[in-house]
């Protein structure tokens, strides 16, 4: 059987990776105060997977005030050493693939933040689980919901906490049109449309590998339209339809998606139509329409600053690296309890998961899926 480390080095790993400080201007002052009384006490993490976000990752948390970075697992030595070096991580805190279950007996790491493939989530999380660590895994969580499940629970029975990273349940831009939304200044919620796409590059890389990925653009960018819809109405969805469009067979091999527009129906009435793509560019736009309001964003989700307007007019809050306040406010949750506006758990991710199993379905039996 082939080792970790060949297989990641086989799919091309390292190659392009394409998936706050708490912001004040959401914060009272209180909460400003307790949250900088705590600073003094980080959450220690490792990071799992020194791709490109990994890397990503790592150069967010130089600004973070309540997380730190003082681990790396990878399966490549001379990665290990040039992060090392960069951000000044003790050898004791450097593992591979084959020996991170000793971060048990490691005191210095409270956490693991796992960015390996998809593929990789489940066997990568419930590891560091069983070795007693937090842990942060990039979505989409699994390749299923039955491997998102398995991770749960695993989590659950080793006493420790399950984290998604979705960044934008903590971008300021974001948190205020749910805000608005939950206060009502929409009215009644109509329609949610989510465009996410982009023109993928390297036909090689692990995305377009399914053994690795699970899938295509679904379990990359259009998960951002799933998570976003959700949020954005408030709801969970009741039933989703989905087609699928294939230019490229060579490119996108079976099981791997090139695009997929797909909708969900939700209870309170309102109808969300998503396009998921690595076809198109200029893809990354929200829409919420409601009865006496509307919000629209774009770029809704990129790496960069959130532009957005409603109809009272432009989202002002600064930019924030998205990652930095994640790793924050993460940090809050496992160390104070502190409960996020839009939940980030494993119980989140889970129910992206059934939702992407229900638009393969769709897809494959070309009928609408129930999902209550």
């Amino acid at each position: 059987m082939k080792t970790r480390r060949i297989f990641l080095q086989k799919a091309g790993i390292s190659a392009l990776a394409l998936n706050l400080s708490p912001f004040s201007p959401l914060l009272g002052a209180n909460e400003e105060l307790n949250m900088n009384a705590m600073d003094e006490k980080p959450l220690r993490v490792a990071i799992m997977g020194l791709g490109s976000y990994g890397s990503r990752v790592a150069r967010a948390m130089k600004d973070c005030k309540r997380a730190k970075l003082v681990g790396v697992i990878s399966g490549t030595p001379s990665k290990i050493e040039a992060w090392q070096e960069e951000y000044n991580i003790p050898a004791k805190n450097c593992y591979n693939y084959e020996t991170y279950s000793q971060i048990k007996d490691n005191p210095d790491i409270d956490a693991v933040y796992v960015i390996t493939p998809n593929g990789l989530h489940k066997e990568h999380a419930i590891g560091v689980a069983n070795a007693g660590k937090h842990v942060i895994c990039e979505k989409p969580m699994a390749v299923n919901a039955s491997e998102a499940k398995e991770m749960v629970d695993a989590c659950k029975a080793a006493g420790v906490k399950l984290l998604i990273g979705y960044r934008m349940h903590f971008e300021a831009k974001t948190q205020e049109v749910i805000k608005m939304r939950m206060n009502g200044e929409f009215g009644k919620i109509l329609f949610f449309q989510g465009l996410s796409g982009f023109i993928i590059g390297d036909p090689t890389q692990w995305r377009l590998n399914y053994e690795l990925s699970g899938g295509g653009a679904m379990m990359d960018i259009g998960i951002y339209s799933i998570n976003g819809a959700r949020y954005m109405i408030g709801e969970e969805p009741i039933w989703v339809t989905a087609q699928e469009t294939k230019n490229n067979p060579e490119k996108f091999k079976e099981g791997v998606d090139e695009t997929i527009q797909f909708q969900l129906g939700f209870p309170g009435g309102a109808v969300a139509s998503c396009l998921s793509t690595y076809s198109m560019n200029n893809l990354d736009k929200f829409f919420l329409n409601g009865l006496n309001g509307f919000a629209e964003m774009q770029p809704s989700t990129g790496y960069g600053p959130i532009e957005g307007r409603t109809h009272k007019g432009p989202l002002n809050h600064p930019h924030v690296t998205h990652q930095t306040t994640q790793m924050d406010e993460m940090a809050a949750i496992i160390l104070d309890g502190k409960k996020p506006l839009v939940p980030v758990d494993g119980e989140e991710g889970l129910k992206d998961m059934v939702i992407i199993d229900a638009i393969y379905k769709a897809v494959k039996e070309g009928r609408k899926i129930s999902l209550v």
